[in-house]
């Protein structure tokens, strides 16, 4: 009797946490630089509810901060990224800062690097998400700009050149 008992509460608790916040899918893409740089990392992006966790864990920057975005396509092969395309935008929005109601789904906070190159962001973002929708950046590329983004210019934000590319893939 007792090992039923505590089989039904694993049962119950094991249920709870697979429909939790966070237990949804995910994605990551490795960033490799573009020609002539050296900034490389990994990006894993989580569905959470409504909203997308973003971790990312870089280094080879140049120190200060950088723009950070979701690219349209998944392609990488252009020595420059430039393949990649512009920011993912599926609602058409002007760019803007990622806390805004009005901007691409592919932006993000800049990133920022310390003086050895290293950078480290943790974000949750709501206009994207990972697997489904029109909004589903699965299949995309984040890109790490030369230049902070100052959330204002169309449509890139003046973040200058890629320094690395990385196409998002599923993971979960």
């Amino acid at each position: 009797m007792k090992n039923a008992v505590a089989l039904a509460a694993s049962a119950v608790l094991a249920t709870g946490c697979s429909s939790m916040p966070g237990a949804g899918p995910s994605a990551t893409a490795e960033l490799s630089p573009t020609q002539g740089n050296t900034a490389r990392g990994s990006v894993t992006f989580t569905q959470s509810g409504d909203r997308v966790k973003i971790v990312a864990s870089l280094s080879g920057l140049p120190a200060g901060a950088h723009g950070f975005h979701v690219h349209e396509k998944g392609d990488c092969s252009a020595a420059d990224a430039m393949s990649a395309g512009g920011h993912f935008n599926p609602s058409g929005k002007p760019h803007g800062h990622y806390e805004s109601g009005e901007r691409h789904a592919g932006d993000m906070p800049s990133i920022v690097a310390d003086a050895s190159g290293n950078a480290t962001l943790t974000v949750t973002l709501d206009a994207m998400a990972v697997g489904a929708g029109a909004a589903d950046i699965v299949g995309k590329s984040v890109i790490v700009h030369k230049d902070p983004d100052d959330y204002k210019t169309q449509p890139t934000g003046n973040s200058g050149a890629r320094l690395a590319c990385g196409v998002i893939r599923k993971t979960a």
